[in-house]
């Protein structure tokens, strides 16, 4: 069994207020806590993956904001309360400030997150 907080989550990634907290959980899977500003628009981060997108999935909760999901079928909200399953194919944008928590295959998220820690350098 495990279990993790916030701040107990070491943080993986961070800059522009963007902060991403993520720890192996086991079971191939981890759990991250993500924070993004309001205007945060992760498309530029995610050109160059398969269709300019995330390629991972992700099952969660949102505990603060609003947010938008695009994908190549249209797009999708996402406000504070909500519980989601986000499949491969999406770029977040931030309409507020939001905080979620979500669940995803650790080696699916750290081809993203490698990629995207690539873009911002």
């Amino acid at each position: 069994m495990s279990a993790t907080t916030w701040d107990d989550t070491p943080v993986a990634m961070e800059g522009g207020g963007v902060e991403l907290r993520l720890k192996d959980i086991g079971g191939d899977m981890a759990v991250s806590f993500v924070r993004l500003p309001r205007g945060t628009d992760m498309a530029p981060a995610l050109q160059g993956l398969p269709d300019d997108s995330c390629q991972c999935p992700h099952w969660g909760y949102v505990l603060k904001g609003r947010l938008r999901m695009r994908t190549k079928d249209g797009e999708s909200f996402y406000s504070a309360g909500d519980a989601y399953y986000w499949s491969p194919g999406h770029i977040p944008e931030a309409l507020e400030d939001v905080e979620f928590v979500e669940f995803s295959p650790m080696e699916e998220l750290n081809k993203v997150i490698d990629h995207v820690k690539a873009q911002m350098s």
